[in-house]
C-alpha cells in the first residue's frame, strides 16, 4: 500500500503527529472543561465540597480566579505548542498564530475578526474532528510500538540459531511466522499513517488547533471575566452568537448555550444559580496582563507550598486502605508512621499519649466511636486525596495517557492549596484513631484465642 505524501515533505508532521495529537487532547480536554456542564458541577459540587471548604478556601470568588488561572495556564502551554509547530507552516494564517493569540489575549483585536462563535457546529466540528485524529493518532503510536517490540524479538531470535538441527527447524519456524506476523503490522502502521496525524501537513493541523484554542480562551472569557480580572470581557450576540469585546458602558450577557453564569458590568455582586453570589475579584492588571501561573503558586503555610501535597495525599489513602482491610498488621502501621515529618510524628505522639490515659481497657465502645469518627473525616478528607494523587497522575503522564481529553482535576480539588495547620490535624486524628482502633482489635482477637 503507498502512503499519499504531501506535495512538500516538509509539511507532512511525520514524527511530529504525536505531539500534535497530545496538543489537540489538551484542547479538547479544555473545550469539555468549560462546557454548561462542566462550569455548573464545579459551581455546585466541587467548589462547595467539604473537604475544599474546610481545608482549601470557602471564598467563591478566590476558588473561581484558581480554576480559571489553571484552565488559562494549560491553554497557553497548548498554544505555546502550537506555536512551535506554526513554524513549519507554510501560509501566512498558521505562521501568524502566536500573534493572533497574544492580540486576543490582551483584548486588541475582535474575536469576530476570526470567526469566533459562542456556539454553533463550527467549534464542535472542529472537536470532532481533532477526537478522529487523537484516536487515530493513538492507535498508530500503539501499533508502532508493537512493531518496534515484534522486529526486536525477531533480533533476539537470530542470535539464537544454534544447537540440533530439529532445534534449529523448529526456531527457523518460529522465525517465517514472526516475519509474517511483522509484514502485517507494517501494512497495520501504514494505513493508520495515512488515517492519522501522521501524513497530514502543517498548515491543516495548525489551522485546526489555532481556531479551537481561539475559541477556548474566548468561551473561558465569557465564563470568567465577569468574576475574574484580567480577561478582556466579551460580549455574545444572542441573535447571531457572534462574540465581541464588551466596552465599558455595554450591558451584556451570556448566549444560553454558552454557560451558567449571567451578569451585567453595572451590578457589583452576581447570583450563579445553585451557588452563593461571587464578587469580582479586585486586580490593577487587566487585559490579559496577569501572571496566571504566579496565582497557582501556593503559598508557605499551604500543604503544596511546603512541598508535601503527594506525601499527605498517600498517607490518607494508606490509612484508608489499613481501614477498609479491616486486618491491619503492626509493620504497616509502623511504615505509615515513618513517612511522616517530624512535626507530624510529634503531634500523633501527643495526641496517643494522651489518648492511652483516657482510654478503658478493651473498651469497645471506645473502638466503635473512633471509628465512626474516622470514617466521618475520611468522608471528606478522602476525595481531596485522590484528587491530589490524581492530579499528579494526569500531570506526569505516559506517552499514551497523552492522548486522554476528558476533563482533569483541577488544583484547587487538590491538597496543594490547603492549610498546612488543618491538614496535618485531620492526618493526626485519623492515625490516632486508626492506632486506638487496630489496639482494640488486637486485644479482642488475642482474648478469644485464650478463651
Amino acid at each position: 500500500m503507498v502512503v499519499p505524501r504531501a506535495k512538500d515533505d516538509m509539511t507532512v508532521l511525520g514524527i511530529l503527529a504525536f505531539e500534535a495529537a497530545a496538543t489537540m487532547s489538551r484542547l479538547v480536554s479544555l473545550h469539555r472543561s468549560l462546557s454548561d456542564s462542566e462550569i455548573s458541577h464545579l459551581r455546585s459540587e466541587t467548589m462547595r465540597s467539604q473537604g475544599v471548604a474546610y481545608l482549601n478556601s470557602t471564598d467563591q470568588s478566590l476558588l473561581v480566579r484558581l480554576a480559571c488561572a489553571e484552565l488559562i495556564v494549560d491553554l497557553d502551554r497548548a498554544a505555546g505548542a502550537i506555536s512551535c509547530l506554526s513554524l513549519r507552516c507554510r501560509r501566512a494564517m498558521p505562521v501568524g498564530f502566536s500573534k493572533l493569540y497574544a492580540d486576543l489575549k490582551s483584548g486588541s483585536i475582535d474575536p469576530s475578526r476570526l470567526g469566533i462563535k459562542s456556539a454553533g457546529k463550527s467549534i464542535e466540528k472542529r472537536v470532532k474532528k481533532m477526537e478522529k485524529y487523537v484516536s487515530a493518532t493513538s492507535r498508530l503510536y500503539q501499533e508502532m510500538e508493537l512493531l518496534n517490540a515484534m522486529e526486536a524479538t525477531e533480533r533476539r531470535s537470530w542470535r539464537r540459531f544454534s544447537g540440533p538441527i530439529l532445534t534449529q527447524k523448529a526456531q527457523q519456524l518460529a522465525s517465517d511466522t514472526l516475519q509474517l506476523d511483522i509484514k502485517s503490522q507494517h501494512q497495520k502502521v501504514r494505513r493508520l499513517k495515512v488515517d492519522s496525524l501522521w501524513n497530514q501537513s502543517f498548515d491543516k493541523a495548525i489551522d485546526i488547533m489555532a481556531l479551537a484554542a481561539y475559541s477556548i480562551f474566548a468561551r473561558a472569557c465569557v465564563v470568567f471575566s465577569p468574576f475574574v480580572s484580567g480577561l478582556p470581557n466579551i460580549v455574545v450576540y444572542k441573535e447571531s452568537s457572534r462574540l465581541s469585546f464588551a466596552t465599558p458602558h455595554l450591558k451584556f450577557r451570556i448566549h444560553p448555550r454558552s454557560g451558567p453564569l449571567e451578569r451585567t458590568p453595572t451590578v457589583k455582586e452576581v447570583a450563579i444559580r445553585n451557588s452563593c453570589p461571587i464578587l469580582r475579584t479586585k486586580d490593577d492588571n487587566e487585559n490579559g496582563r496577569v501572571d496566571w501561573i504566579q496565582t497557582l503558586h501556593p503559598t508557605s503555610r499551604t500543604v503544596g507550598g511546603s512541598g508535601l501535597a503527594l506525601l499527605y495525599a498517600n498517607v490518607i489513602l494508606q490509612a484508608e486502605k489499613v481501614m477498609l482491610d479491616g486486618d491491619a498488621l503492626a509493620e504497616d502501621r509502623e511504615e505509615l508512621y515513618s513517612s511522616l515529618p517530624l512535626a507530624l510524628k510529634s503531634m500523633v505522639r501527643t495526641k496517643l499519649r494522651d489518648c492511652w490515659k483516657e482510654r478503658g481497657s478493651s473498651d469497645g465502645e471506645l473502638a466503635k466511636g473512633w471509628k465512626d469518627a474516622m470514617w466521618r473525616i475520611f468522608g471528606w478528607l478522602g476525595p481531596v486525596a485522590h484528587d491530589t494523587v490524581r492530579w499528579q497522575k494526569e500531570r506526569t503522564m505516559d506517552r499514551m495517557q497523552r492522548f486522554e481529553s476528558g476533563p482533569r482535576v483541577l488544583m484547587l480539588q487538590t491538597l496543594h492549596f490547603s492549610d498546612r495547620e488543618k491538614t496535618e490535624a485531620a492526618i493526626a486524628e485519623v492515625l490516632v484513631g486508626l492506632s486506638l482502633v487496630c489496639w482494640y482489635d488486637e486485644q479482642r482477637r488475642g482474648s478469644m484465642r485464650y478463651c
